[in-house]
C-alpha cells in the first residue's frame, strides 16, 4: 500500500515538474505574455488587456512599419512596452501638427488606427541602423519615442510581434502573420 502511494506521488511530482518546465520554455522562448498597463495603444489595445507576442516572428524577417511590438523600454530595460513601429532604420521621422512624415515626404503616413487628431510637432529624428522609432496609437497620451532619453528601440531589444489579445475580449491581429505567408 505504501509502495503504491509512493509511486503515485512520484508520478504526480514528475507531471508537475514537466508542466512547469514546458510553461517556462514556452514563456521564455516562444511567446511573450504581457498585461498592458496604460492606455497608450487605445483603441487598438486597451488598458489592462492581456496580449501574446510571438518571439520567433523576427528570426527570418525584419520588423515592418505599423507592426505592434513588445520590447524592452530603452530608458529602463527591466520594463516592457507595447507600441507600434513608425520609423524604420535609416529613415527620418518628423511630426508636424500631429501628422507623421517619413523622409521629408509631402504626404503624411496613413495611420488609420489613430482615432483622434494627434497634436504637436516633434523631430526630425533620424533612425539609426538596426533601430526603430515607435509610437502609441493614442498619440496624445502615449509615452513613446518622442519623449524618451533614448529615442529608438534597438532590434535586439524587440521581444516579439503582438499576434493576439486574449483578455478583455479576444482579437487576432490579422496583419500579425503577414511576414510568414
Amino acid at each position: 500500500m505504501k509502495e503504491n502511494i509512493k509511486h503515485e506521488l512520484i508520478s504526480w511530482l514528475k507531471t508537475i515538474i514537466m508542466a512547469v518546465a514546458i510553461a517556462l520554455f514556452v514563456n521564455n522562448f516562444i511567446i511573450v505574455n504581457a498585461k498592458v498597463p496604460t492606455g497608450s495603444m487605445e483603441s487598438t489595445i486597451m488598458s489592462n488587456d492581456r496580449i501574446v507576442a510571438l518571439r520567433a516572428m523576427y528570426l527570418f524577417t525584419d520588423p515592418k512599419r505599423f507592426d505592434i511590438i513588445v520590447f524592452k523600454y530603452p530608458d529602463d530595460e527591466k520594463v516592457l512596452y507595447v507600441k507600434r513601429i513608425i520609423g524604420l532604420p535609416d529613415e527620418t521621422v518628423s511630426i508636424v501638427d500631429g501628422k507623421v512624415y517619413i523622409n521629408d515626404s509631402d504626404e503624411p503616413l496613413t495611420d488609420v488606427f489613430v482615432n483622434e487628431q494627434a497634436k504637436g510637432s516633434f523631430g526630425p529624428y533620424t533612425v539609426p541602423a538596426g533601430s526603430y522609432f515607435v509610437m502609441g496609437d493614442n498619440r496624445n497620451y502615449s509615452n513613446d519615442s518622442r519623449f524618451w532619453d533614448n529615442k529608438f528601440v534597438k532590434r535586439d531589444k524587440i521581444l516579439g510581434k503582438v499576434i493576439v489579445k486574449y483578455y478583455n475580449g479576444f482579437k487576432i491581429y490579422t496583419n500579425a502573420f503577414n511576414d510568414i505567408y
